[in-house]
């Protein structure tokens, strides 16, 4: 039998949206083992002064569990 939980990070970048989805694993990673895939559910922007100055994504990581 194979089990899968998802949790639910956000994570930024002021270089990108990618950056931002890298930052979320990366992170993630630290404590969690056996990611299998990351969603990227929602992306916002933050803007200054007609700049975007950082990138949000709010994503779902994906691992599976072992017994």
């Amino acid at each position: 039998m194979r089990i899968v939980k998802v949790i639910e990070v956000i994570a930024t970048s002021d270089k990108g949206f990618t950056e931002a989805t890298h930052n979320a694993v990366e992170q993630a990673s630290k404590t969690v083992k056996n990611i299998t895939s990351v969603e990227v559910k929602e992306m916002h922007a933050r803007v200054e002064n007609q700049k975007i100055v950082s990138y949000t994504v709010h994503a779902k990581i994906s691992f599976e569990v072992n017994d």
